[in-house]
């Protein structure tokens, strides 16, 4: 299983420096810590990001997680989970080394969760109807944390490449997570902004930025 406002560039006239994660190997200490622009208390969500592995087979991989001192939030693979031993899991064509762009959506007050992939949007399922995100955790990617920042095991670790990491603290329309998807300017997230997200890596894990 696979566990917001216009957007403007600050100087138009020139092309955004962009950022990607390497995770080069398997390893039990490679993350990269995400510093929000908001605490994650949220009744709703869009999650979104460009990811390239060659992971495959029934392994284990954790593409996002959020960890409190009492329980994590987590997107592994295809599934998300939200505090619970059971996530919204999605049959759809399988992550490889080309780049796939996905999105998670999420709101509380209906339960009502979505996968998009490429653009594309799956069937709505209904999963942890009145769960509320709390704030007080750490936001990472690359490892699974069983504890508030550790407890790390090698087989959950991701490997590949994440870029383009945004959330919005709302369900975003299916027209602009295509648009998101196609390069097209969208609303500027209010949660977490790869543009200007401060990074922290650890391990073995590497930041590119390219212009």
């Amino acid at each position: 299983e696979w566990t917001w406002m216009a957007l403007k560039w600050t100087n138009p006239c020139c092309h955004p420096t962009d950022r990607s994660l390497i995770f080069p190997s398997e390893t039990d200490n490679s993350y990269v810590e995400l510093t929000p622009k908001r605490p994650l208390n949220l009744q709703a969500f869009t999650l979104c990001m460009r990811v390239a592995t060659e992971l495959s087979g029934n392994r284990e991989i954790i593409l996002f997680a959020y960890r409190t001192t009492n329980a994590d939030e987590m997107w592994r693979r295809l599934s998300l989970y939200l505090s619970a031993s059971s996530g919204a899991t999605f049959q759809v064509p399988d992550l490889g080394a080309l780049q796939s762009h996905l999105c998670f959506t999420w709101d509380s007050g209906s339960g009502a969760t979505a996968l998009f992939m490429n653009g594309k949007k799956s069937l709505t399922k209904i999963y942890r109807k009145n769960h509320n995100v709390s704030s007080g955790g750490k936001t990472i990617l690359g490892q699974d944390p069983d504890s508030l920042l550790g407890d790390f095991e090698a087989d959950q670790s991701f490997v590949g490449e994440i870029n383009d990491v945004n959330m919005w603290s709302s369900v975003l329309s299916d027209r602009t997570i295509q648009d998101m998807f196609s390069g097209m300017r969208v609303p500027r997230p209010d949660v977490l902004d790869w543009k200007t997200t401060q990074l922290q890596k650890h391990g073995g894990a590497e930041i590119l930025t390219t212009e």
